[in-house]
């Protein structure tokens, strides 16, 4: 069996999937533990995916969504190996477009009765006053699609119009998008990694996030906490808590059909009600630091080359279920490989 890793140059997208070249390589060294023909293939164009379909590998697994091509739309990789027949690791790109924009995500869970923070999108000067805001204060702004805490800070808390305006002005002048404003919630923060295994059960891993205390008193998990690593990640010790996080995590994850893996964000408000924040569904993969392989740490004792593994069962379950039965040599090998 064949296998090929795909990611690009992604240092300046604002959603790095697994991570860097080093991430990578991380999974690579797991694959190939696991006794299987793999490689790494870093594609910036058109031409690069087209030989990746000439190699014709068995799966592709997508470190990131999409390779973005200079005054072209981007090629999202879900699209392409779909239209290709080469079969990939992930969700679809109807899914993973919740992943790319959060208000998408949370008006879809919305209309499904599943509970998200309040919120409203907005550019500078659409309301021209407090009284206008359709939530009351405190809020809590960010950018719509970027990840990895970018353009979170402790200025995203805002209790004022002015803090307000001031902050809009900025994500819109830096991302030049709306600007995603949501009610503050007092609560903990959740983050669950949510993995369907070969025989299409939930491996569910849930721990909670503690950032560090920033300068308004306040715990914020924004790009600088993050690239410092300076929050904490805990298992939850309140076995009700626990099961709460877990199950918004599962219905959320069903009801944006996410297929093979995902992160769901989840965050209380001071009642300790639990509500979605965001999908992650191509979560990064750096061995010490990225939260989906601690996650599975953490909350199971899954090693990081057993997340791995669990991470493309999907994908070995449906090359056994396409591929003639007399052209399946490795199929106790693949069987074996991610039970």
């Amino acid at each position: 069996m064949y296998i090929e890793i795909i990611t690009t140059p992604n240092d300046a997208l604002k959603e790095s999937g697994f991570g860097s070249l080093k991430a990578c390589h991380s999974v690579l060294n797991t694959i190939q533990r696991m006794g299987y023909g793999v490689s790494l293939s870093v594609c910036s164009t058109k031409e690069d995916l087209d030989d990746v379909v000439a190699r014709r590998p068995e799966l592709v697994i997508l470190a990131v969504k999409y390779i973005p091509i200079e005054n072209e739309d981007n090629i999202w990789l879900t699209s392409f190996f779909e239209q290709t027949g080469i079969n990939y690791t992930g969700s679809s790109r109807e899914t993973l477009e919740f992943d790319s924009n959060k208000v998408l995500a949370k008006t879809h869970l919305t209309n499904k009765g599943i509970s998200t923070a309040a919120y409203f999108l907005a550019i500078p000067d659409q309301y021209k006053r407090e009284e206008d805001l359709p939530i009351h204060f405190p809020l809590f702004l960010k950018p719509l699609d970027a990840a990895n805490g970018n353009g979170i800070d402790d200025l995203s808390f805002v209790t004022n119009f002015t803090e307000y305006k001031n902050k809009i002005n900025s994500l819109y002048k830096t991302f030049k998008q709306p600007v995603l404003v949501e009610q503050y919630l007092e609560g903990r923060e959740f983050t669950v990694a949510v993995i369907k295994t070969s025989n299409n059960d939930l491996s569910v891993s849930a721990v909670e996030v503690i950032p560090p205390v920033s300068g308004n008193g306040l715990r914020i998990l924004g790009a600088q906490a993050k690239k410092d690593d300076s929050e904490k990640i805990i298992r939850i010790p309140e076995r009700q808590l626990k099961d709460k996080v877990s199950a918004l995590a599962i219905q959320a994850f069903n009801a944006l059909g996410v297929r093979d893996f995902g992160r769901i964000d989840i965050k209380t408000n001071e009642k300790g009600e639990c509500f979605f924040m965001e999908a992650n569904l191509v979560p990064g993969m750096t061995y010490s630091s990225s939260y989906f392989p601690q996650a599975c740490d953490i909350a199971q004792g899954l090693s990081y080359d057993k997340v791995v593994e669990l991470i493309m069962a999907g994908g070995l379950a449906r090359i056994m279920s396409t591929t003639p039965p007399g052209l399946k040599p490795d199929a106790r090998k693949i069987l074996s490989a991610v039970v």
